[in-house]
């Protein structure tokens, strides 16, 4: 078969650059060529062997290329017989590309390109063959046609051999996305269209999640406005997040990575404009960065994304969130009362978010579980960055990143203070409120079967009721022994340190004594606490004063403490006192309740009733409570919570300049002029 040659009349390094294309951009290239030809089905085969891919084929349905148009075609660029119209030449569809460059891309693939053509001709179908080596760019070979089965129909074959290497990216599993971006506008448009990826239909349609256009501000360049929107695709699977800028139409002249994060979202952004294929005709696409309008364009482009997907962000978040209150497994109960609860609930809600984003099995996992990991979730937080960083780290296992941003949400402005010490003075009101209920209310004090149970609730880490002084206490086996020796003077039958048979109420509830020594920061030095609990219905007066102040002076003078520095509180507790007691409790120059003080305030002795215990309980701890209010209420306090709740809640974060400038650096041309 003989053969013509036709000299491409373009400089040879321009050809190498057009001849050079990622593989989605080449692929995509051929198909839009195949398109403009009016084709309503293009198929894209891959041929490989156990070794490696051998071939990539792009074949289509469309008009073809007569042969007489070819040296118009491929000898000269900007030759194209779109450049005569804007529309195909049956269908009338709005043509992709006018100046011949993209079927060059085809050698991005391999060496060799060949096109098998074929084409009506006086009631005829011709075909022909072109041939385009990479090692000759200049040099197209093209054989004399000859007739074919009418059978065949028209169309175009394009097939690239001698590949440089296997092409992960047109496996069809990821060249489907990629093909679903870059012609998801078009197939939507263009319905009697069809691509198929080895047999397989490509219809965006099923990965689209979620689709919005926005109106911009006109562009205006040198006193003319060029209209201007941008369309946003949410895809359903995982992609790079690209915005393309097209024209009009909607077709993809050029692609940039955006300069800001969606997290949870991948999506196709299309700039559209006329302004922008004006920019394509003129060559300029490429330096679309330095078009202040375009870039004006761009950045409200940006904002509108940003802005459409914070809608979502904060629509996925809260139905989460209420999802887990509707199962019942969120760790709260009710709404945050306080700025400190709030405060301590949007951490939560952004440390459980997050678990749920990078544990994939989080929402597999049985409602059991999920109520179990966000009761420990929220406990960890209570207890500070330790206790958080432990539970991401150890037991989620979150990625590093995350595990520091989230720890560093309780360790800013001692936020993790401010929650666990809320949680603290929040657990012990409730003590309080409740030994309130134990000891007065009718109803719970039946609950109260033993004097022993009041003993053992103060006694475990409870002994702050009497003073934030006592609030660190431990067990000391030497007290308990010093005191059971004198307790004659307070009388026999008190049980000290000790748990007592039950009371079934024949017989007369016994006096309890406990005692506890709070640690010191010398050997040498002792600090002790002992509080007897007097029968209620024992009223405290002088005798029981007598009988407390007698045993507390024998009891520090014993041989075991009086060489040592040893700080004495007694502590005498009844429901009521008679009114000597009253006006003894009542000194001036002591305390309320203190009846006796040491020279060298070594020993002291206190009568108090219950009731007199929890209202000062509870205005300390209220003071505690409304200070702690007052840090958290100050603006700089919780700067960083609040700017990082906001971000989930939003879902955006938006790139410092350094990555900016590396993003920058990826912009990549589409190729999409043909």
């Amino acid at each position: 078969m003989s053969e013509a040659h036709y000299r491409v009349r373009v400089e040879g390094d321009h050809l190498k650059k057009l001849a050079s294309a990622k593989p989605i951009q080449a692929v995509a290239e051929l198909i839009w060529n195949a398109v403009d030809a009016d084709a309503t089905r293009i198929d894209l085969e891959i041929e490989s062997d156990d070794i490696a891919m051998r071939s990539v084929t792009i074949r289509d349905n469309g008009h073809g290329i007569p042969h007489s148009d070819v040296e118009a075609v491929f000898g000269k660029l900007g030759g194209s017989w779109k450049a005569h119209g804007n529309r195909s030449k049956t269908k009338g569809r709005i043509l992709h590309g006018k100046e011949g460059k993209g079927r060059f891309k085809a050698l991005a693939l391999g060496r060799v390109a060949d096109w098998t053509v074929r084409y009506r001709e006086s009631g005829k179908v011709l075909g022909y063959k072109i041939t385009v080596l990479r090692d000759d760019l200049v040099d197209v070979r093209v054989t004399e046609p000859k007739e074919v089965d009418l059978a065949l129909g028209t169309g175009v074959e394009v097939r690239v051999t001698e590949l440089d290497r296997t092409y992960r990216s047109l496996d069809p599993q990821y060249a489907v996305q990629s093909l679903s971006e870059i012609f998801a506008l078009y197939l939507t448009d263009y319905a009697d269209v069809g691509v198929f990826i080895e047999g397989e239909r490509l219809d965006p349609s099923k990965l689209i999640a979620g689709r919005e256009r926005f109106e911009l501000s006109p562009i205006v360049d040198e006193g003319k406005e060029y209209p201007a929107e941008v369309e946003v695709i949410q895809w359903t699977s995982a992609s790079e997040r690209w915005l393309f800028l097209c024209g009009p139409e909607g077709f993809p002249f050029h692609r940039v990575t955006p300069r800001f994060h969606t997290p949870g979202f991948q999506f196709s952004a299309y700039l559209k404009s006329s302004f922008i294929g004006a920019l394509q005709e003129r060559g300029l696409l490429d330096l679309a960065e330095m078009s202040a309008p375009l870039q004006a364009a761009y950045d409200e482009a940006s904002e509108r994304i940003k802005e459409y997907f914070r809608g979502k962000e904060i629509e996925a978040a809260q139905s989460e969130i209420e999802q887990w209150k509707a199962e019942e497994i969120y760790p709260y109960r009710s709404e945050p009362a306080t700025t400190v609860e709030k405060a301590e609930r949007q951490v939560f809600d952004i440390v459980a978010l997050n678990v749920n984003k990078h544990l994939q099995d989080f929402s597999e996992q049985s409602k059991r579980t999920k109520a179990f990991q966000l009761r420990m979730l929220r406990q960890a937080i209570e207890r500070g960055p330790d206790e958080l960083q432990h539970i991401l780290t150890e037991v989620l296992d979150l990625p590093e990143r995350t595990q520091k941003e989230l720890s560093k949400l309780l360790e800013e402005a001692d936020l993790a203070n401010v929650i666990s010490a809320s949680k603290l003075v929040a657990d012990r009101l409730k003590f309080v409120h409740g030994l309130e209920a134990v000891l007065f209310d009718p109803d719970s004090k039946k609950l109260l079967k033993e004097r022993s149970q009041l003993h053992r609730m103060i006694a475990e880490n409870n002994t702050w009721i009497f003073g934030e002084e006592f609030g660190l206490t431990v067990d000391d086996q030497s007290l308990s022994e010093v005191l059971r020796k004198h307790r004659k003077l307070i009388g026999d039958d008190t049980v000290i340190d000790q748990p007592v048979k039950r009371i079934d109420g024949k017989v007369g509830i016994v006096d309890l004594m406990l005692s506890r020594s709070v640690p010191q920061n010398h050997a040498d030095e002792r600090e002790h606490l002992v509080v007897e609990l007097k029968r209620p219905s024992v009223k405290i007066g002088a005798d029981e004063i007598t009988q407390v102040q007698k045993y507390a002076f024998t009891v520090a003078e014993d041989e075991r403490f009086r060489h040592l520095k040893t700080r004495w509180s007694f502590w005498v507790l009844s429901n009521d006192l008679d009114s000597y007691a009253r006006i003894q409790t009542r000194q001036k120059g002591k305390a309320r309740g203190q009846v006796f003080q040491s020279e060298d305030g070594d020993i002291e002795v206190w009568v108090k009733t219950w009731a007199e215990v929890i209202a000062e309980c509870k205005s300390r701890l209220k003071f505690v409570q409304d200070h702690l209010q007052a840090n958290v209420d100050r603006e700089s306090s919780l700067r960083y919570l609040k700017k990082t709740y906001e971000k989930y809640l939003t879902g955006i974060a938006e790139g410092n300049e350094e990555d900016a400038e590396a993003e920058d650096q990826q912009v990549e041309h589409e190729g999409a002029s043909e």
